[in-house]
């Protein structure tokens, strides 16, 4: 189907977008469902430290932004009823914390690392049109990276775990660069690794993270609807689009048109239209949904 929507006006700094070279890919809620591996692990963790276990529906929430990230949330969640026993106020939570959690965080991170190599994609499944979707793009003659905050060593191990491993001619994960997502620095590097600028290298995420990321960046951004984005709805992140399943980036035969651009999302008032990479084999049959930018959305 073809979408035209009128979108505001935005400065745009790179050449015209006519096609897509590469495409970097998330890996935790947008190739692999892992928070089953997660809070086994964290878990496992805070009964090491004598601590109090925490739900699924919570780290669903910290998901996304590297193991400190998660390992810190976890810990200040179970030491928050603490506070509210001591009768703490709410406003000096987060400064009390900080100390406590501190204190605790380099055990908190070994116990983490060893329970979590140790059932890495265990508990974790691949989503469902992931493999159709990394084949198509491959089939297409596009390179693919593997972008996530996760430890490189634990991504790798995941890929290849899963069997996705063989999509991907890199993979660098939270601790591959000085930053990590949302920061654009590792989107910068990974596109100057697979030798693509940025404007011609599409990020395919889950959360805002990704789409910041990507925005800083000058990449085009896609969101998958079925990832973490921190428990928050995904299409209310500024991206490019969202899809449902990436067995949707579909061809739709050799006659389709090819090479659509992106750069509406970055020209004043340019229609949106059906994304296409550069090789004529792979005509998507989906079409870029415009998120909270667009004006109809805002109604």
């Amino acid at each position: 189907m073809n979408l035209h929507t009128k979108l505001n006006p935005v400065k745009h700094t790179h050449p015209p977008l006519t096609r897509i070279d590469a495409v970097m890919v998330d890996l935790d809620g947008t190739l692999v469902d892992t928070l089953g591996d997660f809070a086994v692990a964290l878990n496992r963790m805070l009964a090491d430290l004598g601590l109090p276990a925490v739900a699924s529906a919570n780290v669903v929430q910290w998901i996304g932004r590297g193991s400190e990230y998660l390992i810190k949330n976890a810990l200040a969640h179970v030491y928050a009823p603490k506070l509210a026993t001591n009768n703490i106020p709410k406003v000096a939570c987060e400064a009390v914390l900080a100390p406590e959690v501190d204190a605790i965080l380099a055990q908190a991170w070994q116990s983490y690392q060893r329970h979590y190599a140790s059932i890495n994609g265990q508990c974790a499944s691949v989503y469902p049109g992931v493999v159709a979707g990394l084949q198509q793009l491959k089939a297409a003659g596009l390179k693919l990276a593997c972008l996530t905050n996760k430890p490189t060593a634990f991504a790798l191990a995941l890929l290849k775990a899963k069997g996705l491993d063989v999509f991907f001619e890199l993979t660098f994960g939270g601790d591959a660069f000085a930053r990590t997502k949302p920061d654009p620095l590792p989107l910068l590097q990974t596109c100057k690794a697979l030798g693509t600028p940025p404007w011609r290298t599409l990020m395919i995420g889950d959360s805002r993270n990704d789409a910041q990321a990507a925005r800083a960046a000058g990449c085009p951004v896609l969101l998958v609807t079925y990832g973490y984005n921190h428990g928050e709805p995904v299409t209310a992140v500024d991206a490019d689009g969202f899809v449902d399943s990436l067995a949707h980036l579909g061809t739709a035969g050799p006659d389709a048109s090819v090479g659509a651009s992106l750069d509406a999302r970055r020209s004043a008032f340019s229609d949106l239209q059906t994304f296409a990479p550069c090789a004529p084999s792979l005509a998507p049959a989906w079409t870029f949904r415009p998120g909270p930018c667009c004006p109809a959305r805002r109604a």
